[in-house]
């Protein structure tokens, strides 16, 4: 698909497919479409050209400053709101609803925190609250938008296992992600995008400086190419 913005074109011919149990990371420099495909994705702009398929439910996990936190709901009724679509404007939620949000509270583990006001709510516990609110929706397809910026190191755990957790039971999810060595070790699959798909494949393109340049370029591609050979070198530590 391709996605013009202002009559510039923020996306061109952009082909990638997410299968189920997948966990793609999409990576590439800011201004690199990244945010806008997921956009595209979702509905919420239109595209130019090509088209989109989805199977089944698709939930959005938003960069956390494009919440309103000062809005005066608690954990749950925030969670409970990614049910909205289903349930209807104005309408009471049924037992099914609510399970569906308790579930998600727990995945996320935020069942403690339920009737804690969003305001009150530290980076870590925000960004997992808006894991929850789209996990309340039941989705086949999760979309997370730097699902990592600005959280604590327990926080990235928590979200690691728990995305791993959502591939092995069959969901498929694509993450947008600035951390190349969380990727690395996290992603079944990467793309690197520059305005169009530039490179696809296992995480170990993110060591392969010919590549990380045509999507980074320079500079970046050193910082990258970096990261990735320290997070490489850390599984295999680990696997040892």
């Amino acid at each position: 698909m391709s996605v013009v913005l202002g009559g510039r074109t923020a996306v061109r011919d952009a082909s990638l497919t997410v299968a189920a149990g997948e966990l793609v990371g999409l990576l590439g420099p800011n201004g690199a479409g990244k945010t806008t495909l997921l956009r595209a994705v979702l509905g919420l702009i239109t595209t130019s050209a090509g088209s989109v398929e989805t199977d089944g439910r698709v939930g959005y996990v938003p960069q956390r400053h494009e919440f309103a936190w000062d809005f005066p709901l608690d954990v749950a009724d925030t969670v409970l709101s990614g049910r909205t679509r289903m349930i209807g404007w104005l309408r009471r939620p049924r037992a099914h609803d609510r399970a569906a949000a308790d579930e998600a509270l727990e995945l996320a583990g935020l069942t403690d925190l339920r009737r804690r006001p969003i305001g009150e709510l530290s980076g870590g516990q925000r960004q997992r609250v808006l894991v929850a609110r789209a996990l309340a929706a039941e989705p086949r397809l999760l979309l997370l938008d730097e699902p990592f910026t600005g959280v604590d190191v327990p926080t990235q755990e928590l979200l690691n296992e728990l995305f791993g957790r959502l591939a092995a039971e069959g969901r498929g999810l694509l993450m947008t992600t600035h951390d190349l060595a969380a990727a690395a070790r996290t992603c079944t699959r990467v793309i690197l995008l520059n305005r169009t798909v530039v490179a696809e494949g296992g995480p170990e393109l993110l060591s392969d400086p010919d590549q990380m340049l045509r999507a980074f370029g320079l500079d970046q591609a050193i910082a990258a190419g970096s990261a990735a050979g320290r997070a490489a070198g850390s599984a295999t530590e680990a696997a040892a």
